[in-house]
Order: structure tokens, then C-alpha cells, then sequence
């Protein structure tokens, strides 16, 4: 049976004929909405990240980490060109309302127009960063939405800039259109931006950051999805006001990240799981049930010779065998006390022994760091909205919240900790140092990356190593940084240091994994598995490794020397 193996990133409708997910195994699935089965499948060679139909219901786009966006022929799944590629994961893909054209928006800073065949029409260059959401204000006008905080206006015949609206240097997601030419923008700050010829409008919509925004003129609604776990419903009134008339709290398995009308009062949207989820908004109540588990492995822990992982299901294993199942994708492990914490995209820290939250958080986790500071043991989390959550042990050895910090403007993609110093990487590009016994800040590197930091580690002697979507390793010092070229053809995932601080482990989102000296010399590389690797750790011993992966598999790898250089065996 056609479903998910990873999570579904992407999710589009036609009518109440089709439904489309794009998902993180690589899938794109067209479903038979009446019968909530498959009906079709095609494939990318990485991560599905949207999808949409072309207006007349017969194409279907889809785009991925693979650099690419695909046109498929509806209802047979039949590949009919490739466009691209980009040079970085295409984000989104639109067509034209009227011509046989698609536009796309890339992390490498540009937007395409292809046509049908694949053939690339023209570019459009000014964004200073990731662009994301795009949307058609006309035939002949086109909108994108960037990281750099700017909502642009194009030419669609010239490629020309026309204009650049300054949303206040904030990361905006996402764009949707108002019939009367209104313009809905949805920022990391949980805002909607009303933008018309006369003014911009702003409205606190969420606690935390708007992901997706949906509207359809058929229903003349806007749908606002957030990393604060909810979703909102709005109408504009005769005023051109926004008012909210339906709110709903997103059930653990749903994915704020996509959304589509379909039928006459229902949405589906994107879930960490096997199928799409649908909510009835006239009757306000989900429908979930077809939602199996996905296994993929997000996090792994050695503690005291144990083998720890967690994952998309969140369910917890020890040494293989199930221990406990909590309610949440789950992004890191930690042992902290006579326990393990861990947490993901509820914004819920648990226990993971028992099953407990510890505490709960607005918005998404996404990575963590154990220390010492003053005789007592703590454990700093890393949040989407860029605080840092503090636990520490108390004389009982049992873990509980002390303070948030403020370390990041946006989404912390790694912590590391030495020396009594707190190294931290962002998704906005920046690095950060910090004290552990204030939390104040000592030095702060605004474009550190050219891309998205993705993980960091401590490198011993006071210095520490990130990575970054660039495919680029930085060695980090209280005084410099210094730039590496990797091997990685695609963005790297996430970094480990051997026990013994002698060797450094990159792996990526197509399954390999580099070693290299403390000169960054690579001297041994393996890829354990086709499937992207989540996290990397340190073995048991100096030269071992585990790498978990998002196949649901934890692979140890293991290397020695053999005459110099390093070698897997």
C-alpha cells in the first residue's frame, strides 16, 4: 500500500478531486480525497518539500532539497520535466494563471520562470537571502517573500525588480493574495501583514512563527498555521479588517507547514506521519485516524553503556526495545541527572523515562547541550523562536525548568558548551558565545554562514566547529573563524567530535559521512545508508561513531588507523 515512510512537508488540493503530499521520504503521492487512498506516486532524489496543481487540475509541480522542482502529469504521476537545477533546495513552485509557465523560489537566493518544458525562461536576482514563498499578484506581476525580510515585486516579462517592501527586516514564510489585490504576509513574529496601495496593516495573529498562509477565494478565507500549535481562520471584513473566526489547537501529529482547502468545509494538511490529516472547520473536529507512525530516528544517546533514540513517532528505545511512547516528533536526547530529557515540535520537554513533561514551551525544540557550571549539572535547550530553555539537577538528581534565556533572534540550530563558554548557531546565519554562569553575551557573529547553520560541536581548547548549508565547516575561536571546504554535495545535517577530541564526524541528507584531523584534513568517509543521517555522535571508544538516520535505523561505524590515513573498517 502507496503512503509515507517521513514526514509530509508539502500538501495541495484540486477541487474535491485530488489531494497531493509532498514528503521527507522522497515521495510525492496523489490521493483520491473520497476514499482518503492513493492513487499514484512519484519520486525526487531528496526531501519533497510543496506541491500544486496547475489551474485546470491536469499538472502537478512539486519541489525538493534535490535542487529541482518536477511537473507531473495528473492523474498518472507521469514524470514530464525537470526544471532546474537551482543551487540549493527549491522551496516553492507556482504556475501561471494563464500561461504554460512555473515560477520557483529557491534557498539559493533566486526565483525561476520555466516553461513547461523545462526550459528556463528567465531569472530574478536581488533577494539577500533564502527565498521561500511566492505568489501571482497579476498575469504579469509576481510576489516572493525572503529570510531577508523584504516582499518583492517583479516583472514577469522583464525579470525587473518593480518594487521592495521592507517588513521591518523580519523573516516572512509566507504570501497568499486577496482577490482585490491585498496582500497577506506571514512573519516569524507571528504577524500578519495587511499590505494594500495605501498602507500596511499589522495584525498579532500567533504566539510564535506563521508557517504557511492559505487563502481561498471560493471560501473567502485566509488560514494561518504557526509553530505555536495552532491554526487560525480569518475573514476580511467590508472594512478590510482581519477577524478571526475559528481557532483550533494543532493535534501533536499535524505539521504547521502546509495546508488546503478542500470540499466545502474541510482542510487537510501536512502531518508527521504516514497520511495527511483533515479538519472539519464547520463542525471544528479533526480527522486523524489514518495517521500511522513514521520511524525515522532524530536523536541517540549513549548513556552509561545504554544506546537511547527517538524520533518522528516519538516513540523512546533503549537498546532497540521500546520504552515509552511520547506525543511528539522528537529532535534531541539528553542526560541530565538520573534521567533523560528530550523534546521536538509540541514544544513539550519530557522526561523521557517516564513519560512526563518537565515543561512547555511556545514554540518548537530543536537541539540541546549538557554542562557543569559551579558543581551542578544543567541543560540548555534550543528553541525555534530563539530562546534557550535552563534545566539543572537538583540534590535529589531530578531535573527541572529554571529560566529562558534570550540567545537567538530566530530558530537555534545548535548548542555546544566548554570551557564555560555557550556556543550557539541560528538559522538567520549567525553564531553566538555566551557565559554559562550569566548567560551573558560575549561575542556575537551576525553573518558567521553564508547559508543556514545547521549543528555545531566543541572542538576541545576552547574551540568549536559548525556546519552550514554552504557545505562548509568553520572552526570558531574567541578570536577567529576559519573556513573550510567539505566534500558534501548536499547540505550537511550534523557534526560530532570522537571522544577523545582528536577526530571530527560531518554527515548529510544523503547518507555520508566525512572524518577528519583537527587540521580538517578528511582522512575517511563511509555512507552507511541512502537515507538522509539526523545525528552523529561519539562511540564508545575513540574511533567509533553512531549515526542515526532517517530511515529508522542507528548505524555504529567504526574506523582505525591502518598505515595513516584513518579508514573505516
Amino acid at each position: 500500500m502507496i503512503h509515507h515512510q517521513s514526514p509530509i512537508s508539502g500538501i495541495a488540493t484540486f477541487k474535491d478531486r485530488y489531494i497531493a503530499t509532498a514528503g521527507y521520504d522522497n515521495q510525492v503521492i496523489l490521493w483520491d480525497p473520497k476514499t482518503r487512498t492513493a492513487i499514484a506516486v512519484g519520486r525526487h532524489d531528496h526531501l519533497g518539500n510543496q506541491c500544486e496543481f496547475s489551474p485546470c487540475g491536469q499538472y502537478l509541480i512539486s519541489t525538493s532539497s534535490d535542487y529541482t522542482v518536477r511537473l507531473w502529469q495528473v492523474p498518472s504521476m507521469q514524470l514530464l520535466a525537470v526544471l532546474g537545477p537551482h543551487q540549493d533546495d527549491v522551496e516553492m513552485a507556482i504556475f501561471h494563471p494563464r500561461e504554460r509557465w512555473i515560477a520557483t523560489a529557491s534557498r539559493d537566493k533566486t526565483i525561476r520562470l520555466f516553461d513547461f518544458q523545462g526550459h528556463l525562461i528567465r531569472g530574478f536576482v536581488g533577494h539577500e537571502k533564502d527565498v521561500i514563498s511566492l505568489a501571482f499578484l497579476s498575469k504579469d506581476l509576481l510576489l516572493s517573500s525572503s529570510d531577508d525580510g523584504t516582499i518583492r515585486h517583479w516583472d514577469i516579462h522583464t525579470g525587473q525588480q518593480i518594487l521592495t517592501i521592507d517588513l521591518g527586516g523580519v523573516e516572512t514564510d509566507t504570501i497568499a493574495i486577496h482577490p482585490e489585490g491585498i496582500v497577506f504576509a506571514g512573519n516569524d513574529e507571528g504577524d500578519i501583514a495587511l499590505i494594500s496601495d495605501k498602507h500596511t496593516i499589522w495584525v498579532k495573529a500567533h504566539q510564535s512563527g506563521i508557517k504557511r498562509l492559505c487563502y481561498s477565494t471560493t471560501h473567502k478565507m485566509l488560514v494561518s498555521l504557526s509553530y505555536d500549535r495552532s491554526m487560525r481562520l480569518w475573514r476580511l471584513n467590508e472594512a478590510q479588517e482581519l477577524v478571526q473566526i475559528n481557532q483550533t489547537i494543532l493535534p501533536p501529529c499535524v505539521w504547521a507547514r502546509s495546508c488546503a482547502f478542500l470540499g466545502e468545509n474541510q482542510l487537510v494538511l501536512a502531518t508527521f506521519g504516514s497520511h495527511y490529516a483533515v479538519y472539519d472547520y464547520k463542525e471544528e473536529q479533526w480527522i486523524t485516524e489514518q495517521v500511522q507512525d513514521t520511524h525515522g530516528v532524530n536523536a541517540v544517546l549513549l548513556k552509561e553503556g545504554d544506546l537511547y533514540q527517538v524520533g518522528d513517532s516519538g516513540v523512546v528505545c533503549i537498546n532497540g526495545s521500546r520504552h515509552s511512547k511520547l506525543p511528539s516528533l522528537c529532535n534531541f536526547l539528553l542526560s541530565l541527572g538520573h534521567t533523560v530529557i528530550c523534546g521536538g515540535q509540541t514544544g513539550e520537554v519530557y522526561d523521557a523515562l517516564k513519560g512526563e513533561i518537565l515543561y512547555q514551551h511556545h514554540s518548537p525544540l530543536n537541539c540541546g547541550a549538557r554542562y557543569t557550571e559551579s558543581g551542578k549539572e544543567y541543560a540548555l535547550i534550543g528553541s525555534y523562536t530563539g530562546e534557550g530553555l535552563v534545566f539543572e539537577v537538583d540534590s535529589n538528581g531530578n531535573s527541572h525548568f529554571v529560566d529562558t534565556v534570550a540567545l537567538h533572534q530566530n530558530a537555534i540550530k545548535g548548542i555546544a558548551v566548554e570551557d564555560g563558554l555557550i556556543f550557539s548557531v541560528c538559522a538567520d546565519y549567525a553564531a553566538a558565545f555566551h557565559e554559562t554562569k550569566t548567560f551573558q553575551l560575549k561575542h556575537y557573529l551576525r553573518n558567521a554562514h553564508d547559508k543556514i547553520a545547521n549543528a555545531c560541536s566543541s572542538f576541545g581548547n576552547g574551540l568549536f566547529v559548525s556546519a552550514s548549508r554552504d557545505l562548509k565547516l568553520r572552526l570558531f575561536s574567541a578570536d577567529e573563524v576559519k573556513e573550510f571546504k567539505t566534500e558534501h554535495r548536499y547540505s550537511i545535517k550534523c557534526l560530532a567530535t570522537s571522544k577523545d577530541k582528536q577526530w571530527l564526524a560531518s554527515a548529510d541528507y544523503r547518507g555520508h559521512v566525512f572524518v577528519y584531523d583537527r587540521d580538517f584534513n578528511t582522512i575517511a568517509h563511509q555512507r552507511p545508508t541512502l537515507s538522509g543521517i539526523s545525528q552523529i555522535i561519539a562511540g564508545k571508544r575513540n574511533y567509533e561513531f553512531l549515526a542515526a538516520s532517517y530511515d529508522g535505523t542507528v548505524y555504529p561505524m567504526c574506523f582505525k588507523e591502518i598505515d595513516s590515513p584513518l579508514l573505516f573498517v
